[in-house]
């Protein structure tokens, strides 16, 4: 095998996705992962999801951010209906100061297109645009049900199913096609820097060294 000699961050959710698009990545890629919590809104359950997860992918490292105060803030601040959309982005540009520190090329997700929130075609669009680093996102034409196979043939899918965190405090019925000039136009209702500098503050984020390696 070829060395591996570029590195990613993956955004592991705790979900289906994500853990199958690291695994299809894994033998080109050296890939560290950050997952966004919602405690004290959730329990300590979610982060014991993630451990597992990434124990059994093989994940050495893993930064455990917790999100719950930046997206109420969010909330507070922001047309409701853009809520999954924004806060995409703003992980991803948490996802994407880490990737810096941490040397790394490029950004992973389990993002595929769908007909809802944010992922459609103009709400990736909209998001990717607010992004330098390049996403990658392996199962973008991946039917949920290709997913799942492979999810289970990997080991994963009985760890992640169950109820998944992310729309917590999300709307009813959230844009899904959104326009790129009114995502910005909401962004600037928020202060984008400091929100991320609240996010990699020492308080809000754990970082993980997992010894034990599939």
């Amino acid at each position: 095998m070829s060395k591996i000699e570029s590195k990613a961050v993956a955004l592991l959710s705790g979900g289906i996705d994500s853990p199958v698009a690291i695994h299809l990545l894994q033998d080109k890629l050296d890939i560290l992962a950050v997952h966004f919590h919602q405690i004290p809104l959730t329990d300590e359950r979610e982060r014991e999801k993630v451990r597992e997860l990434a124990k059994h992918l093989g994940i050495k490292k893993m930064y455990l951010i917790s999100f719950a105060e930046i997206l109420k803030i969010l909330v507070e601040k922001c047309d409701h209906r853009y809520y999954f959309v924004l806060s995409k982005i703003l992980m991803y540009k948490v996802a994407e100061k880490i990737a810096v520190k941490e040397s790394a090329d490029f950004l992973i997700t389990g993002g595929n297109l769908a007909q809802v929130s944010s992922q459609t075609l103009p709400s990736m669009h909209a998001i990717t645009s607010q992004i330098k680093m390049t996403i990658l996102r392996p199962l973008l034409c991946f039917d949920k049900q290709e997913i799942i196979d492979i999810a289970r043939e990997i080991g994963t899918f009985e760890i992640s199913k169950g109820p998944e965190m992310c729309s917590l405090l999300g709307p009813k019925n959230p844009v899904t096609k959104a326009r790129l000039h009114l995502v910005e136009k909401e962004l600037l209702k928020l202060d984008v820097d400091k929100l991320i500098e609240i996010s990699l503050s020492s308080e809000n984020v754990e970082i993980v060294e997992i010894v034990e390696a599939k």
